[in-house]
């Protein structure tokens, strides 16, 4: 495949991968959470190298579950003692967060990451990292690591579809009904973890949070059926990071925050033109309603 060709790859996945998990957040209003669990997987990054000298392999995954579950843990618990949500999702992800900066600081001077590749992340990079199996190159690493999340976060959606849906909509009579709404929700926060860190190196938690909420929110003002939102999400992901990278190679600027702005810019768009929700269609119903009203 050709250069251009991977990086399209890279971004599609990452934005189909996100924007499925991101509907269930969208549902359940715990977007900002995902921008939580995407910053503070640092801190799990840094911790499976301190423990495995390594950034590859399993213990990355391991290490951003872990510290993924600790920050939805955290943030449950303050809810749950008074504090506010959204302050609870502050308060956790800053400090998670800040602790993984500092310790990258004091003892990761010789990884190969920073908190600005962290940010911004660097995807024109992805096709010269690349797998060797049986000495053959195989393709870059992050087209298999995010190609391996979204087969991981498929099967669990399609084996617990039915208890995620619930979960989302009703998590009162889910529990009423004998589904285990605390396992639900904790499994959710794991595959929102191994997305996030599997899409951190390659394209940066700016783009990983904007491909898990806008996504996932264009696709709400669309449809009122989940197995749709799934589908127009994951679409909306894909078509946002092709013409991010198209008009990033024309403008010459960042790819990733070309593919974060196209994604803005197509929610706008739903937001605009929804048959439903959109405010055109809000517009004109009202127009239609004062007219018959004369």
């Amino acid at each position: 495949m050709s250069y251009d060709a991977w990086i399209l790859l890279t971004g599609s996945l990452v934005g189909i991968t996100c924007a499925i998990i991101g509907c269930f957040l969208i549902l359940r209003r715990m977007a900002m959470l995902a921008d939580a669990i995407s910053h503070s997987v640092l801190l799990g990054i840094v911790g499976a190298y301190f423990v495995s000298k390594s950034l590859d392999g399993v213990s990355m995954f391991i290490g951003a579950a872990v510290v993924g579950l600790l920050t939805a843990f955290l943030v449950q618990v303050l809810n749950a003692k008074g504090v506010q949500s959204d302050a609870a999702i502050g308060v956790v992800f800053t400090f998670l967060f800040a602790v993984g900066v500092i310790l990258l600081s004091l003892f990761g001077g010789n990884i190969h990451l920073d908190v600005d590749h962290a940010l911004m992340g660097e995807i024109t990079f992805i096709p010269w990292n690349t797998l060797t199996l049986a000495g053959m190159d195989v393709g870059p690493k992050a087209v298999w690591m995010l190609g391996s999340v979204l087969v991981i976060n498929l099967v669990l959606i399609t084996l617990f579809y039915k208890e995620f849906k619930i979960t989302s909509f009703d998590p009162q009579m889910a529990a009423a009904i004998g589904i285990p709404v605390l396992v639900m929700h904790y499994l959710q926060m794991g595959m929102l973890s191994i997305t996030t860190v599997a899409s951190f190196d390659s394209v940066g938690a700016i783009l990983v949070v904007a491909m898990l909420i806008v996504p996932a929110s264009a696709a709400y003002l669309l449809t009122d059926k989940l197995s749709h939102m799934l589908v127009i999400s994951s679409g909306i992901g894909v078509l946002s990071a092709v013409l991010g990278y198209w008009s990033a190679t024309w403008l010459n600027v960042s790819i990733a925050g070309a593919m974060a702005t196209a994604a803005g810019a197509l929610f706008f768009l739903a937001f605009l033109l929804s048959p439903t929700h959109g405010m055109l269609s809000k517009w004109l119903a009202k127009r239609n309603f004062a007219s018959a009203s004369e």
